[in-house]
């Protein structure tokens, strides 16, 4: 217990004054937090049931992992880990979630691997959740050494971007922030020749969008999206810079949604391409089942003005079902029920007959 206190002080104080720390008072810190040494025999110390009891990991978890770091002979090192993990605000399932998709980061030296690059991190403005995040989703590169290059921190903040906005990037484009800074501009200068700016509020999902994709796969996307939904370029340009994550969306998904938003909810693909949100929704959950109550709804005079489905498919559900479920209870008993199924997937026959 003590140990892992002194692990965390230490770790809260790296993150609040980075410029300051160096390895050295970790080292006196680790030296002072350690109790004489009571070190298993090698042949006492079972590396698949330390996963289970200790590291919280189901036992075929366990079994997987333990190939991974068999080499192990005691715990000491692990338990290093494990509490510098606690000090950085990880929760037990957090630990349990890195350990299971990176073993090898129980190996790793908190002195001469975890903490630097912690501080490095914090040293670039990263808050401690943030940094907490980038270990959770990418634990690897804590043990890697092509960790983060500060000129690509310092380009995306010349481009607009925040600590927050480049660890959001980081966590679901990891080489980002470690490939080399010309493949990056490169990046840049795409997201721009999508139609999203530097500083624009979606240069951040359309740098996402692109990430690591060539123009030309880039471009054949745009036409598809030309073609699927009957737009001219300018409004598949319109669209995109919108929604640059349609870039990222399955051919069959935008197939489905265009057989449905045009010919069954009659809308036209103009007004689509500047409502390019729509697209992101779930079909099957949403757009469709929403449809079904709004048409169900006009066509037996139940509204007392005109709706548009824009504005219906943009609530949230909550506000969906006081708005255009609730009110109807008494003339529409059925209507939360058959709401309920159409979110399933179903279509039921009062919603066909309206």
């Amino acid at each position: 217990m003590l140990r892992l206190r002194l692990r965390e002080c230490f770790v809260s104080h790296l993150l609040a004054s980075p410029s300051t720390c160096s390895i050295s008072p970790l080292r006196r810190l680790l030296s002072a937090a350690a109790s004489p040494p009571i070190c298993p025999k090698p042949s006492s110390f079972a590396v698949e049931d330390y996963l289970i009891n200790t590291c919280g990991l189901t036992r075929p978890q366990a079994l997987k992992a333990s190939t991974k770091i068999s080499h192990l002979k005691s715990p000491a090192k692990p338990n290093a880990v494990l509490a510098f993990l606690a000090g950085l605000g990880l929760s037990g399932a957090d630990v349990a979630a890195v350990v299971a998709k990176d073993p090898q980061l129980l190996c790793a030296k908190v002195d001469k691997t975890l903490a630097p690059k912690v501080a490095r991190l914090a040293g670039l403005g990263f808050s401690r959740p943030q940094i907490a995040r980038l270990v959770s989703v990418t634990p690897y590169c804590f043990r890697s050494r092509n960790f983060v290059s500060k000129p690509n921190v310092d380009f995306l903040r010349e481009c607009g971007l925040s600590a927050c906005d480049i660890a959001n990037l980081a966590m679901y484009n990891r080489g980002m922030l470690t490939t080399n800074l010309e493949h990056l501009q490169a990046m840049v200068t795409c997201a721009e020749g999508i139609g999203v700016p530097r500083g624009s509020g979606m240069f951040r999902q359309a740098l996402h969008a692109i990430a690591f994709q060539n123009p030309e796969k880039i471009a054949a996307k745009v036409n598809y999206l030309k073609n699927t939904f009957k737009w001219s370029h300018a409004e598949a340009g319109i669209a995109v810079s919108k929604a640059p994550i349609l870039l990222r969306m399955s051919k069959d998904k935008l197939q489905r949604t265009s057989q449905f938003l045009i010919p069954e909810a009659g809308l036209e693909p103009a007004r689509i391409a500047h409502r390019p949100i729509l697209l992101t929704y779930s079909l099957e959950g949403r757009l469709r089942p929403r449809h079904y109550v709004l048409k169900f709804v006009k066509e037996n005079g139940l509204l007392d003005r005109d709706r548009s489905y824009f504005s219906a498919v943009d609530m949230t559900e909550n506000v969906f079902v006081e708005k255009f479920v609730r009110p109807h209870i008494e003339a529409a008993p059925h209507l939360a029920e058959d709401y309920a199924a159409a979110c399933r997937g179903e279509v039921p026959t009062r919603f066909i007959l309206a």
